[in-house]
């Protein structure tokens, strides 16, 4: 793929990216090979260069069609998020979402997201957003029920959130990036030529919301220092399908992807391999960033796990 690297302090065009590092800026990031210290394996990092637009992978697995085992939290055909907010653990695919509020020793369905296809998942000072496939949904009472948003707040085909505050972003194949300066009752184009191929949550700095992280389905890991206008290869797996981070420490990342998962310490500079249990499709971090969740498809089921070593070995919830 060809790419031009801007060496002026112009604003590159909507769409480009840029190989330079903000280096007044902390967790700033810059593409590097890094080297898995563990497997010795090289973690491939594509050329700075503009976002195009490629297919959506999804995790599937073949199953019992008429359900799953006891006691599973049941997604669907396929499974696309996991992620811990205000005391929940959420996981959700194509079908349903199913929430634990005991760390995952027992799930309930959120009868409120059946068929919503919960891919991407954000935080606001007001509430909770999901988006997938039929748009998005907002919940105002801690999560315990949710409704598609309609009017100025509507958006078609949400494949990733992010949110810091009242500053919301979401991809949509349709339109692009868009994001919010009013925790998502209206919404303006922030670039259109990006974010067709974003899947998941989108990473929002609570310290500087211009400072965002995405996971990117066409080329890996990518993150944004101008709110979204531009962005910038990191590495990482490829294909990858999740990004989470350590909120006591940002710096601190995981990235799953179709060809597995991958850890930094440092802001996405260096990645490390990530050992997860097979199929995993959606990782993150707790609350305390004490535990790693890993979230895989089971027939129409998700089976989940967790880590408190990073990664190094996995009990199955």
């Amino acid at each position: 793929m060809s790419h031009t690297t801007r060496k002026t302090a112009n604003r590159p065009r909507s769409g480009s990216t840029t190989a330079s590092k903000d280096r007044s800026r902390p967790g700033s990031v810059t593409a590097r090979t890094a080297t898995a210290k563990s497997a010795r394996r090289w973690w491939p990092i594509a050329a700075a260069a503009a976002l195009v637009v490629g297919g959506i992978y999804v995790a599937t697995q073949s199953g019992d069609p008429g359900g799953s085992d006891a006691g599973a939290p049941y997604v669907g055909g396929d499974l696309h998020s996991l992620i811990a907010i205000d005391g929940r653990l959420y996981v959700g695919g194509h079908d349903g979402v199913a929430m634990s509020t005991n760390e995952g020793r027992s799930w309930e369905a959120v009868s409120s997201l059946e068929g919503a296809d919960a891919m991407g998942w954000a935080q606001t000072s007001s509430g909770l957003l999901v988006g997938g496939h039929p748009g998005l949904y907002t919940s105002n009472d801690n999560g315990a029920t949710f409704t598609k948003a309609t009017g100025d707040s509507q958006v078609g085909d949400v494949h990733a959130v992010g949110a810091a505050g009242d500053t919301v972003y979401v991809a949509s194949p349709e339109a692009g990036l868009l994001a919010s300066s009013d925790g998502g009752a209206t919404w303006t184009s922030r670039n259109d030529a990006v974010g067709q191929t974003f899947m998941g949550t989108i990473l929002v700095d609570p310290s500087d919301p211009e400072h965002l992280i995405a996971p990117d389905m066409q080329n890996g890991a990518v993150t944004s220092s101008d709110g979204g206008r531009t962005w910038t290869t990191m590495g990482g797996p490829g294909a990858t399908m999740f990004v989470a981070w350590d909120t006591s420490d940002t710096q601190r990342l995981i990235a799953v992807g179709m060809d597995g998962g991958a850890l930094s310490r440092d802001g996405g500079d260096t990645w490390t391999e990530l050992p997860l249990p097979d199929g995993t499709s959606a990782a993150t971090f707790s609350e305390d960033g004490t535990t790693l969740y890993a979230a895989a498809l089971d027939g129409d089921a998700a089976r989940v796990s967790l880590s408190t070593d990073d990664g190094l070995t996995w009990s199955e919830l």
